[in-house]
């Protein structure tokens, strides 16, 4: 039996690209759509990656071995459980078993439909043509573009895993917007931070939420509304709280098909918002890039290609 740290790098581990016995292809795809949930939190997504890479032997596990093989507590296999649409582990077990069986029967097999990361491609290139279908009518990012140029200061929210994302938009805003406030640290900072910006004259704040949606999120947008800002946010769900202290909701899927989340079509709507930006003053835009191209030769910032 692996040691829980060997079954957690099991769990995560990309697979090989060799063709499987067409026996093994089928269960697999049926195990992808069953586990096929973007609110998985990682850990549970670590049980469904070794549910999928070790069907016929963890179909037979109690809830205690299969803790232990994945390295996570039994409240948490029973949760996964209940994620995935089943009453519980026992209910989950006897689907497992009911797959695994007919895996060993030699049932009939599905088209190969690639390995785990190919698999992940495949999920964000429907992201990404979703998110096509939805720039079909631009002209809601060309507004919402213009009010995020036209507030001084523009502020930027993004906690905990949206950080990332927040950081990337305000560090590409920056070259062509005057006053740029990142906020990535939630509680009473965001507070102060949200409530200076209103002061200062700031109308709008882009937010960030990609799941797991932390709590403090939802906290920062309520202030951010109660101080008077607009709020335009970036989340892959169109309905919920979150959407509900938004004025504007930018809905873009994310890939959830690995431990952790990518983020091919929040990726590019940052960039669409920030085009729009440019765009909205093209005279501001021009005379900033040129200036801080002017500094970035004075003080070397890169290097020549």
């Amino acid at each position: 039996m692996p040691s829980p740290q060997q079954a957690r790098a099991q769990a995560s581990a990309i697979t090989s690209g060799k063709a499987a016995p067409e026996a093994e292809v089928s269960p697999s795809a049926r195990l992808r759509a069953l586990f096929d949930r973007p609110r998985l939190s990682p850990g549970q997504r670590r049980i469904a990656q070794y549910l999928i890479e070790h069907i016929t032997e963890a179909a037979f596990l109690s809830i205690t071995d299969l803790a232990d093989r994945v390295g996570v507590s039994q409240p948490s296999v029973t949760r996964f459980a209940s994620a995935v649409g089943f009453s519980g582990y026992p209910a989950l077990r006897e689907k497992l078993q009911s797959i695994a069986l007919g895996t060993l029967a030699g049932g009939p097999a599905e088209e190969n439909r690639g390995n785990e990361l190919q698999a992940a491609v495949d999920a964000e290139i429907e992201n990404l043509e979703n998110l096509r279908r939805d720039f079909a009518d631009p002209d809601l990012v060309i507004d919402i573009g213009r009010k995020l140029s036209s507030s001084a200061p523009l502020t930027v929210l993004g906690l905990r895993i949206s950080v990332s994302l927040a950081e990337y938009f305000a560090y590409a805003a920056r070259r062509v917007h005057p006053d740029v406030r990142v906020v990535t640290r939630g509680g009473s900072v965001a507070y102060d931070a949200l409530l200076q910006s209103r002061e200062a004259g700031g109308t709008w704040v882009l937010a960030f939420s990609m799941p797991r949606h932390a709590q403090e999120t939802l906290t920062a947008l309520r202030v951010a509304r109660g101080a008077g800002l607009k709020v335009a946010l970036i989340t892959d769900l169109a309905l919920g709280p979150l959407a509900d202290e938004a004025d504007v909701v930018f809905a873009t899927g994310t890939g959830s098909r690995l431990v952790f989340d990518s983020y091919a079509a929040p990726g590019v709507m940052c960039s669409a918002l920030l085009q729009a930006m440019t765009d909205a003053d093209p005279e501001r835009t021009q005379a900033r890039l040129e200036e801080y191209e002017q500094v970035a030769d004075q003080h070397q910032f890169f290097l020549r290609d």
